[in-house]
Parts: C-alpha cells; sequence; structure tokens
C-alpha cells in the first residue's frame, strides 16, 4: 500500500474516514474572477462585426479649361447711334403736336407748328418791300437805258449819265437788300414748323401744347432709324484690354435666343466724373427689326487671344487651399474616391476665381467647399453644388 498523503488545509473539514483519493476543492480567489470576467468581455467584443463608417460627401465641379479667346461681358442697352433734339429756330407759342411719344416718323413729315401771325405779317411785309425794290430799279434801268443812248449822241451830259448811273446801281442794291430780307422772312415763317429731318422714331416729349417757346429749346428728342449702337460702361481696369474694332456679340433678356454680333465703335477718352467709367459704344453689323431701342443685355467683348489660356483652367476661389507654401487644392479620384491634395501654378487671382496655368486636367473633380476640413486619403462621397452658380467665375 501506498503511505497515505497528509491533508490539505482547506478551510473546510473532512470526516476522519474520507478517502485519500478525493480531489481537494479549490476556492478562486477575487483576482481569478476578473481576469474570467475581461476574458468573457474580449471574447464577446471579437465576435461582433466591425463598424462601418460612411463616406462623408464634399462638393466638386469638374475642371474646365478657358476658352482661347478671352471676352469681358458687360451690361449694355441698345440705343440709336443718332439722336436730335428737335427745336424750332424761332420763338413763339406751340400751337400743335402732331406727334406723340413712340411715333415712328419719316423725313419732310411736320411734328409741331408754332402760332405764325407775326411771321406771315413780317413775310408779307418782306414781300411787299421786294416788289417796291423791284419796280423801283426796273424803272432805274430804263433810264438808265435812255441816258446812255442819249449820250452817245451828244444829247445830254456825261455828268447826267454819271448821276443815272448811280442811281441804277442804288436800286440794285436796294432790290438785293429787299430779297434778302424777304428770303429770311420767308426762312421765319417756315421754320414755324417743325419738320422731321430724318426717319426715326420719337422717343420723348419736352414741350406741351400753349406753351411760349425760345428759339432752339427742345420740343421732342428724334433717333434716328438705320445704325443702331450699343452702349455699355467699362471699369478703368477693363478699359484697357479693349480695342476699337474687337467683335462682340450681343444677347438681350427680352431675346434669349439671339445673337446679334458687332464691332466696337468708340471708346471715351475721359472717364465719367460721377461714375468714374468709360463709355464703350459697339455697332452692331445688322439691324433686326425684332431689337427695339432700351432693350437691356449683356455683350461679350473679344479682348484678344491668350496663348496660355487654352492649357489654363479657372476654378473658383474656395477650392484654393495650400501645401506648404504653394497653393493647392483637393482632388477627388476617379479610381478610388479617395482626396488627394495636389499643388497647383496659380497664374491670375480674381475677385471670384483664380486661373490655374499648371497642376489639373479637364474633367477633374475639384473640392470646392469646405477645403479646410478634409484630410488627405480620406473616402468621400462627391455630390455637386446646389446652385452651381454661386461657383461661377
Amino acid at each position: 500500500m501506498k503511505p497515505a498523503l497528509p491533508r490539505r488545509r482547506t478551510g473546510i473539514a473532512l470526516p476522519p474516514d474520507a478517502p485519500q483519493t478525493h480531489i481537494p476543492l479549490r476556492i478562486t480567489t477575487g483576482k481569478n474572477l476578473l481576469m474570467l470576467t475581461l476574458i468573457g468581455m474580449l471574447v464577446a467584443c471579437h465576435d461582433q462585426p466591425p463598424t462601418v463608417v460612411a463616406p462623408h460627401e464634399v462638393v466638386v465641379l469638374p475642371a474646365q479649361t478657358i476658352s482661347s479667346s478671352a471676352q469681358l461681358q458687360l451690361p449694355a442697352e441698345l440705343q440709336a447711334r443718332f439722336t436730335t433734339p428737335m427745336s424750332f429756330r424761332v420763338a413763339g407759342q406751340l400751337l400743335e403736336r402732331r406727334v406723340h411719344l413712340g411715333d415712328k416718323v419719316h423725313r419732310g413729315d411736320i411734328l409741331a407748328r408754332l402760332d405764325a401771325v407775326d411771321a406771315e405779317q413780317n413775310a408779307a411785309s418782306a414781300a411787299a418791300d421786294l416788289s417796291a425794290a423791284r419796280q423801283h430799279l426796273e424803272a432805274a434801268e430804263k433810264q438808265w437805258q435812255r441816258d446812255t443812248a442819249q449820250a452817245q449822241e451828244k444829247l445830254i451830259s456825261s455828268q447826267q449819265l454819271e448821276q443815272t448811273q448811280d442811281a441804277y446801281a442804288a436800286a440794285q442794291s436796294q432790290f438785293k437788300s429787299a430779297q434778302a430780307r424777304a428770303t429770311v422772312a420767308d426762312n421765319q415763317h417756315r421754320y414755324t414748323n417743325l419738320v422731321s429731318p430724318h426717319d426715326g422714331v420719337i422717343t420723348a416729349e419736352l414741350a406741351d401744347t400753349g406753351a411760349v417757346l425760345t428759339a432752339g429749346q427742345a420740343v421732342f428728342s428724334l433717333a434716328w432709324s438705320g445704325a443702331t449702337d450699343i452702349t455699355t460702361e467699362a471699369a478703368e481696369n477693363q478699359v484697357t484690354k479693349i480695342q476699337v474694332g474687337a467683335p462682340s456679340v450681343l444677347t438681350l433678356s427680352a431675346l434669349p435666343a439671339g445673337r446679334f454680333t458687332g464691332h466696337v465703335r468708340e471708346i471715351s477718352p475721359a472717364a465719367d466724373p460721377q461714375s468714374r467709367t468709360y463709355r464703350i459704344k459697339v455697332t452692331l453689323d445688322d439691324v433686326d427689326p425684332a431689337l427695339r431701342l432700351g432693350m437691356t443685355g449683356v455683350v461679350a467683348i473679344d479682348t484678344g487671344t491668350n496663348a496660355a489660356a487654352g492649357q489654363a483652367i479657372r476654378v473658383p476661389s474656395t477650392a484654393l487651399f495650400h501645401q506648404g507654401d504653394r497653393p493647392a487644392v483637393w482632388i477627388v479620384r476617379a479610381d478610388d474616391s479617395k482626396l488627394e491634395l495636389r499643388t497647383v501654378t496659380v497664374s491670375t487671382y480674381g475677385e471670384r476665381s483664380v486661373t490655374i496655368s499648371s497642376g489639373l486636367a479637364a474633367g477633374e473633380k475639384i473640392v470646392v467647399q469646405g477645403v479646410h476640413t478634409l484630410t488627405a486619403g480620406d473616402k468621400v462621397n462627391p455630390v455637386a453644388p446646389l446652385h452651381a452658380e454661386d461657383f461661377a467665375s
């Protein structure tokens, strides 16, 4: 037989007859319980699926190259090339207006009349003086002819012939003077009618019937038919880019489907003292009957060809970031939709946009909003801006 093993103290009394092969009971301490609990928690966590983080959305726009022909777009208004203030050459009371605002008139039409009573009396008096001077001249001429014939026959003295010649010359001068006065009086009478010098349209009424007008006081404003101008204003940093003869294209708000071509005809040499802008006039190549004076729109003036513009890309200023001391933009890669910070070369800075000469390719998606909250390598969901016009250059 094997010798009996000594009993271990477990804190539990064993009966004296307990067999020696009995497995002793072990009491787990608090440290062991804590370890078991942690192990169970780790096992439970390992069994749960990992949490998937959805890519956040970023606002992007595709990179687009700038057209090789640079254009300057300015607000414009359609106006007649020639506008004449219509006025009487003589003073008088406005008796009648025969046309009104917006009426089309033709050359030779009478637009208004003055009270012509005084002018008629003056013309009649001048005509009477002219008739008397003509009769006096005819009599003096006959007397000069008789005296000349008698002087050849030695019937009168040479002194008497000289007196007859002087009288005849004076009669001629009186007739010419009376003739001039009659012409002026007749003109004064004709000037009581306001006659249109050209075909056109009445664009303003500046005097009312019954008003006593002075000579030269405007009654109407007449816009000539034919040549039509587009007028616009350019700032001092824009006018230097515009040349006389530059091709232009007009689009009107009232006729959005139409495109009307023209050329710059005139550039004001001095700025307006109040607005500090320069007046630009563009003449249309063809006059469309649908055009109406006063229509407004936008005129795109060609400012020349930029050699580097064919490869340049214009992006909103909000897309510009930095990498160190160099400008950069965030690109959403097409293959994995992850962000990439790429350095670029900026050629020009504008108010709302920048022109990038290198570093980008046409069609790449550029982040245009919230660029200061992004991290390289993040996977994102590119979306188009809600209002694309907010990012227009």
